[in-house]
């Protein structure tokens, strides 16, 4: 089980917002897609960064509501965390832990291939065992 599944069930198109759009357009963009993050890439498709629910909350707990009107760019996470498709899902859970990181942009030969959240993980993590326990009563109830 690796990467690559999750992105071949979840799909690989990934939501985006340039480095200019204020906190408040990100807001609109988070809520309006129901996701706790947004890869932030200039107009080559570039990844900037990636801006989260935690980086809106760090920026107005330091400097109040006021960021609201500040670019993306200005509180977005820049040190990016990356993995291949051909990651487990045990490496991507463990790398998740310890960059202390919910969403992790998936890489392909240079080149972004998705964007993975911890949701993503558990999901299939739980269909993961989920299958497996029904294999095991399976087995048990034909012997």
């Amino acid at each position: 089980m690796n990467v690559a599944g999750i992105l071949a069930q979840k799909g690989r198109d990934v939501i985006t917002i340039a480095p200019d759009a204020t906190l408040t357009e990100a807001c609109h963009v988070l809520t309006e897609h129901r996701i706790g993050a947004v890869v932030v890439a200039g107009k080559d498709g570039d990844v900037a960064g990636v801006y989260s629910e935690r980086d809106l909350v760090r920026a107005i707990s330091r400097d109040g509501p006021g960021v609201l009107s500040q670019p993306v760019s200005s509180v977005m996470t820049r040190a990016l965390v990356t993995a291949a498709p051909s990651t487990s899902i045990d490496a991507l859970m463990e790398l998740m832990t310890e960059k202390r990181v919910r969403h992790i942009i998936i890489m392909d030969e240079g080149r972004m291939a998705g964007f993975v959240s911890i949701g993503d993980v558990v999901k299939r993590k739980i269909e993961t065992a989920e299958a497996e326990a029904g294999a095991l009563k399976a087995y048990i109830e034909t012997a």
